[in-house]
């Protein structure tokens, strides 16, 4: 296996804000050259925490760090007409070219028509709301997401953490080599337009399959299953144990007997199984029949069993006794998982800003032929202004000079 990336002979100008850096940091570990453009000031995304010891510092900003790993860093002004006139030629140079900008804000006819462009906004390049900017939580509640998040009867919920940049981004590193492939055709590059509400719809991908079974578009369950039972029994779906929670469910059919005969005989250890439960009949439960009365019989003894384990003595327990139930993952658990460990899903890499190692999530899938995985940690700004204005484009010293006075790069 040899250690050059799926992308190595290809260049990527990245010019997004966070709305593309997922984009620019997959085809990074894909193994492109990534050159990460900011303004001369550095990219405002240096000023999001968290930063170690909560100092902030444009240098140490993880959030930056983490989404800008495996790239090259340099500074340029494309709004004035001499940063624009660099970037031309970077551009003739590159294969990719990524961008976050308005609508209308790149001329695409400008670049090499082999270029591949790659525009990601808020609601894409046409249609009404195409000049609307949005925050994460605006997109989220425009693609219905958070129409689906949170308990029945009350108000909806965000997810935690940013949901549109990335699946923008997974959507926009997919769209840009779909792209590149008809380029290899063709000779031809393309613009990728990239809605972010869209690339959230996608989430809801369940949504009209829903609608075209039950006539009634999905609701907000919470932390329990609705729809399994024609009484309207509602089941549990999360239970609290020790150090955590546990995603159980009820199951009916032939995976159902077997995990709920193993559950009883799990509680009768304990001294927790009601003789109704000990002689109940697996073989003719259903869960589209159950009534709430006995779906409340099984729960109830079955919260007290989980409270008397941790997450990891459940799950020893559920593969032993060939239970169908699992550990809900917080971020140190999957730091820790035992078989991410066994893939080498995490790889650490030095960052001299921080002076330590840090480790990053590894790259979506593993290839045979090629290991693309890359050690380079994100660019200070400016970092590789001399390496690429100078030993790539061939300025001169009294020009590097002129632009930084000008304040292009």
């Amino acid at each position: 296996m040899h250690q050059d990336g799926v992308l190595a002979p290809y260049r990527v100008l990245d010019l997004s804000d966070e709305s593309g850096y997922l984009c620019g940091r997959i085809l990074a570990d894909l193994g492109a050259d990534v050159i990460k453009i900011e303004p001369p000031q550095g990219d405002a995304a240096r000023r999001i925490g968290p930063f170690p010891n909560d100092v902030p510092d444009p240098e140490k900003s993880l959030y930056f760090i983490s989404y800008n790993a495996g790239k090259r860093g340099i500074t340029l002004d494309v709004r004035k007409p001499s940063g624009r006139a660099l970037l031309l030629r970077l551009a003739s140079r590159a294969d990719f070219l990524i961008e976050t900008f308005p609508p209308g804000t790149l001329d695409r006819s400008q670049f090499n028509p082999r270029l591949v462009v790659v525009s990601i906004t808020p609601f894409g390049q046409t249609g009404p709301y195409c000049n609307y900017k949005a925050s994460d939580v605006v997109l989220m509640a425009m693609s219905g997401l958070i129409s689906l998040i949170g308990e029945p009867g009350k108000m909806p919920l965000r997810v935690s953490l940013p949901q549109s940049p990335m699946w923008a981004g997974m959507y926009a590193a997919a769209g840009a080599l779909i792209a590149h492939y008809h380029r290899e055709l063709t000779n031809a590059g393309q613009h990728v337009d990239v809605s972010m509400q869209a690339a959230l719809l996608w989430a809801l991908a369940n949504a009209p399959a829903f609608w075209a079974t039950n006539r009634t578009p999905p609701a907000r369950g919470g932390s329990r299953i609705t729809g399994r039972s024609m009484t309207g029994a509602r089941m549990r779906a999360i239970y609290a144990c020790k150090d955590g929670y546990i995603n159980f469910i009820i199951y009916g059919g032939k995976a159902g007997r077997r995990s709920n005969q193993a559950l009883v005989d799990w509680m009768a250890e304990h001294g927790l199984a009601s003789n109704s439960l000990l002689n109940k009949d697996w073989n003719r439960f259903g869960i589209e029949t159950s009534t709430q009365a006995e779906i409340d019989e099984i729960e109830g003894p079955t919260a007290k069993l989980f409270m008397k384990y941790t997450k990891a003595e459940f799950l020893d327990e559920a593969f032993r006794r060939e239970m169908i139930g699992y550990p809900v993952a917080n971020a140190r658990d999957i730091l820790d998982d035992p078989h991410l460990k066994d893939r080498e899903f995490w790889q650490s890499i030095y960052e001299p800003a921080l002076g330590t190692q840090l480790r990053f999530p590894g790259l979506f899938a593993r290839f045979s032929a090629v290991d693309p995985r890359r050690f380079r940690p994100a660019p200070k700004v400016g970092e590789h202004n001399n390496e690429i204005y100078e030993g790539e484009l061939g300025l001169t010293s009294g020009e590097m000079a002129r632009l930084q006075e000008g304040e292009v790069i």
